[in-house]
């Protein structure tokens, strides 16, 4: 265990791994579906100096422990109160990447705006299947039956799904097989029927009503990528006209294109604070 690096137990036998790090305004990073602190890296070196930072491998992801229950997001916010309220946080800033933009926005349907000072959210719709067709989705509802179906019925369909996953939707370059695995060594921990139902449990919740809540009172961003923005920054701009947009990169472009989106987050924390 490295040092400022941490167990919390948000259930009996089931730990919550999270890094803890340096000091001021607490800006807390939740990830994305079965990823893990470590996509945060960068993040986490480069705000450590002035922030205190809290990067969470959430239940049954990476180094917390692998629960037979609880596995959907709306227990995955829960937990996130729970840790928040252990740490005593106060005026936090939340940042949530895919899925874990969910769990942020969820924080906020469990206790409020009081707590919190900002949010920012990266590439993730608040509502993941509509039957407008304008609106910015999760993805097609062939595709999303299709990964659920196929790509998620064994470990091993796990893994094969994380490889074009990873090289196609995350990143925009290409990358080593050493990178590959390294993205996704503590994905795959998570075991194939965990993974699926929180596939499911984040394609079927719907955080709008938290979302115009942020919009309409607190300073708030969304990082949208680039294949995304010709639906997501109009579908942005019509419902949440508050919520400063960026476009940059792919799915996980704060880890391909660190210091660009560190100069992003900064000029928002900047006006934010």
């Amino acid at each position: 265990m490295l040092k400022n690096d941490n167990y919390f137990e948000i259930e009996p036998n089931i730990d919550m791994y999270y890094i803890d790090r340096g000091k001021g305004i607490p800006l807390v990073f939740v990830p994305g579906w079965t990823f893990t602190s470590d996509v945060f890296q960068y993040q986490i070196d480069y705000y450590s100096k002035n922030y205190r930072v809290i990067a969470i491998d959430p239940r049954s992801y990476g180094k917390s422990t692998i629960a037979l229950q609880g596995n959907d997001y709306n227990t995955h916010i829960k937990d996130l109160v729970k840790l928040l309220n252990y740490l005593q946080l106060e005026n936090i800033i939340l940042v949530g990447w895919s899925f874990g933009g969910l769990v942020t926005w969820g924080y906020i349907e469990e206790l409020g705006l009081s707590n919190v000072k900002a949010l920012v959210n990266i590439d993730i719709t608040p509502k993941q299947l509509s039957i407008n067709k304008d609106d910015w989705v999760g993805g097609e509802i062939d595709e999303i039956s299709n990964n659920y179906t196929y790509n998620m019925n064994s470990n091993r369909s796990l893994r094969r799904f994380m490889l074009p996953f990873t090289t196609e939707f995350m990143v925009e370059r290409e990358l080593s097989k050493e990178e590959i695995n390294e993205i996704i060594k503590y994905s795959i921990r998570t075991p194939y029927y965990i993974a699926r139902e929180l596939y499911a449990s984040g394609m079927f919740l719907n955080k709008t009503k938290a979302a115009k809540l942020v919009d309409q009172s607190i300073p708030s961003c969304m990082f949208i990528s680039e294949p995304r923005a010709g639906v997501g920054v109009p579908f942005m701009n019509r419902y949440f006209p508050n919520t400063k947009v960026f476009v940059l990169g792919r799915h996980m472009m704060f880890w391909e294109y660190p210091d660009k989106f560190n100069n992003l987050l900064d000029e928002f924390l900047s006006e934010a604070l």
